[in-house]
């Protein structure tokens, strides 16, 4: 898996509605009514995320979801994680 360059993050980015590159990672906040909605959405990214063999670090406060997605194996960002991005995004 190739490791994508500052221009090509870009690019990708244009393409996913709220999701923003700090350096590491690529990152989007989700909110909800509630836990329990939050807590539904992180089970359907569970299962995209194991579908897509790529696995999101996310943090979860009450109604909000915090995912972040990078490439351990690279040392960072790669079309894996968009492709995964796209797939929560069209949760």
């Amino acid at each position: 898996m190739e490791k994508l360059n500052g221009q090509q993050i870009e690019k990708h980015l244009n393409e996913l509605d709220g999701w923003s590159y700090d350096g590491s990672s690529i990152h989007k906040t989700f909110t909800f009514k509630d836990f329990k909605a939050a807590f539904a959405f992180m089970a359907r990214v569970a299962f995209e995320a194991e579908a897509h063999g790529h696995h999101p670090n996310w943090e979860n406060v009450y109604n909000r979801v915090v995912i972040h997605l990078n490439t351990h194996d690279v040392g960072g960002i790669t079309r894996k994680d968009f492709e995964l991005a796209e797939a929560i995004s069209e949760l």
